[in-house]
């Protein structure tokens, strides 16, 4: 994302125009009508960022990261000028910024629930609170964390950025790195132990399970159809593989392939609210851990 000229071009241009804002009010000019022609040329630059940002499926945290130095900076700028206007501007936005960027990259980002892959635990239109620090710190999205941090264990329902498309998904993990992964007559085989399944519940076509591998369970569940291909595939260094809980109505490591490990966010931990359709109104009724 840092080498996409149109980011580098908007990211510049934004703070061209703040830039220009600052030496006019240092000049003691602060002249309105500047300041009205360099907010519009700014609100262009902005779009141009956060459009990149969407295509390279980039985090907001990287905008609001830059947008704390530039508060900062102009907060600097006002104590040492003496500048009043400069100094309450800096303040009044470093603060809120600041604290914005630090709980959504390093803490918990929300995150909503766009398709039934994950059913039966997680519906179309949860809203999820996303543990970003669990996977180790890092601002953008995609790429090594700086610090801390653990590898993804079995049975995480991870959110993360897929090798085909830049959008996060959210899934269950099922496979690390060297493990051989089999799926077959609706069985799952890790290194080839079968995964303990209980029925729940069924109902025609559907069956309701109850999942288990090393000490981790879940909720999954199958249709009731006939039995597919064997499938098997050993996950290579570096990757993970990935399942839905809904594992007859998912794209997920079987489609498009295995997930480097810079490419977790982290884990989704807390269902907080859950709203359905535009005009419906968001509920609290399934607010809670997610398991």
């Amino acid at each position: 994302m840092y080498q996409d000229p149109l980011f580098l071009i908007g990211l510049m241009g934004a703070i061209g125009c703040i830039g220009w804002w600052i030496i006019d009010n240092l000049r003691g000019e602060g002249s309105e009508e500047l300041e009205e022609k360099l907010n519009r040329i700014g609100l262009v630059f902005s779009v141009l960022i956060i459009w990149r940002l969407f295509v390279n499926a980039g985090d907001l945290g990287v905008l609001l990261f830059f947008g704390s130095i530039i508060c900062l900076l102009i907060l600097l700028v006002g104590v040492v000028a003496s500048n009043s206007r400069l100094t309450k501007t800096g303040r009044s936005w470093f603060i809120p910024v600041f604290l914005i960027f630090a709980l959504r990259t390093f803490a918990y980002e929300p995150f909503q629930i766009p398709s039934g892959s994950m059913l039966p635990g997680l519906k179309v239109g949860d809203f999820l609170l996303v543990n970003k620090h669990v996977y180790g710190y890092k601002i953008n999205r995609i790429g090594e964390p700086a610090m801390g941090g653990r590898d993804p264990e079995y049975g995480d329902v991870v959110v993360f950025v897929p090798p085909h498309v830049n959008a996060p998904f959210v899934k269950r993990l099922i496979g690390k790195p060297g493990d051989v992964i089999r799926y077959q007559n609706k069985k799952l085989y890790v290194n080839n132990i079968p995964l303990d399944q209980q029925l729940i519940s069924s109902k025609p076509g559907e069956l309701i399970i109850k999942e288990t591998f090393e000490e981790t369970s879940r909720i999954i569940r199958l249709r009731e159809t006939a039995a597919e291909f064997p499938y098997e595939v050993t996950v290579p260094s570096g990757h993970y593989f990935v399942m839905g809980d809904n594992r007859d109505n998912s794209s997920d490591s079987r489609v498009w392939g295995f997930v480097p490990r810079e490419n977790f966010m982290g884990t989704a931990e807390v269902i907080w609210a859950t709203w359905e359709c535009w005009l419906c109104l968001p509920s609290f009724e399934r607010a809670g851990k997610i398991k």
